[in-house]
C-alpha cells in the first residue's frame, strides 16, 4: 500500500517500479484524508503502531508507560508515502528519516510535517538516499510487494539497520483471503485504489523469513494482522490476510 522503495546495489534505482511510483506519486495529494484514496493505511495505523510499540519496548526493555520510547533513537522509514506512519515515530521520540520512491509523496509529507511542527528529514528516493547512514530502527510497512527485487530491498533494509537495532516489516500474505479482501473486494469496491496490489508478488511468512535469514538477519517475531467487521484491523494470531515480521541482526 506504501510506495516502493530502492536498495543499495549496482544501479541507484534497482528495485523502483516506476509504474508503482507513478501509482502511489498521483495519490498523495489527498493521502492525509481519512475518507480519501488512503483511507485503508489510516485505519492500518493503529494496529501498526501498538505492534511497533511492543517491539520496540521489548527489544530496549522500556518503560511502557512512556510517551517517548524512542527518545535518542534514529528511526528510517522506508516507503514513507506522505508520512502517516513518520508522523507518530517522531512523537514517540525519534530522529526520524522517511524516504518514498514518489517525489509528489515527499512534498506532501514535508508540507505536513511542518504544520504539525514535526522537524522529519524526508528525502526523495530509495535505500541510496541514506547510503553510509545507519538507524536503530527501520520501518518498511507494505512496500516489499510493489519492488523490483526483493533479494536487494533486503539487503538494503539490512544494510541500514545500525548494531543493536531493529527492522519492523508488514505485507500481505499470499493467501485466498488476502486476493479475496484486498483485491476481488477491496480494489473491486473502490476502499483500496484500483492497481494498488498484484496478488502474484505477495510474499508468505517462510519466504520473507529466508529473505530476511539470506542478508544476515534473524526473524524474532510474526503476527498477525486480521480484520474484525465489527473492530476493523487488529493484531491477529492468524497471519493469512497480513503480517508483521521484527528482526534483528544474526
Amino acid at each position: 500500500m506504501e510506495s516502493a522503495s530502492s536498495t543499495a546495489g549496482p544501479s541507484p534505482t534497482s528495485t523502483i517500479d516506476p509504474r508503482e511510483a507513478a501509482h502511489f506519486g498521483k495519490l498523495a495529494a489527498d493521502w492525509w484524508d481519512p475518507r480519501g484514496s488512503s483511507a485503508m493505511l489510516h485505519r492500518l495505523n493503529p494496529p501498526r503502531l501498538k505492534y511497533i510499540r511492543q517491539a520496540v519496548d521489548l527489544h530496549w526493555d522500556g518503560d511502557d508507560a512512556s510517551f517517548t520510547p524512542l527518545a535518542g533513537k534514529t528511526a528510517l522509514d522506508v516507503g514513507c508515502g506522505a508520512g502517516l506512519l513518520a508522523e507518530p515515530l517522531a512523537r514517540l521520540g525519534a530522529a526520524v528519516t522517511g524516504i518514498d520512491a514518489a517525489p509528489e509523496n515527499i512534498v506532501v509529507a514535508q508540507d505536513h510535517a511542518g504544520l504539525s511542527g514535526l522537524a522529519i528529514d524526508y528525502r526523495a528516493g530509495g535505500i541510496p538516499a541514506v547510503r553510509g547512514e545507519a538507524f536503530d530502527l527501520v520501518t518498511a510497512m507494505e512496500v516489499i510487494e510493489h519492488v523490483v527485487d526483493r533479494e536487494a530491498f533486503v539487503a538494503g533494509l539490512a544494510g541500514a539497520l545500525a548494531d543493536g537495532g531493529l527492522l519492523i516489516m508488514s505485507t500481505p500474505n499470499r493467501t485466498p483471503l488476502s486476493r479475496l479482501a484486498m483485491i476481488t473486494v477491496g480494489e473491486g469496491a473502490g476502499l483500496i485504489p484500483h492497481g494498488t496490489h498484484d496478488w502474484s508478488r505477495f510474499l508468505t511468512p517462510p519466504e520473507l523469513t529466508a529473505l530476511l535469514t539470506g542478508a544476515g538477519l534473524h526473524v524474532r517475531d510474526v503476527r498477525g494482522l486480521g480484520l474484525s467487521p465489527a473492530r476493523g484491523f487488529e493484531l491477529s494470531g492468524s497471519t493469512a490476510l497480513d503480517y508483521f515480521i521484527t528482526a534483528v541482526r544474526a
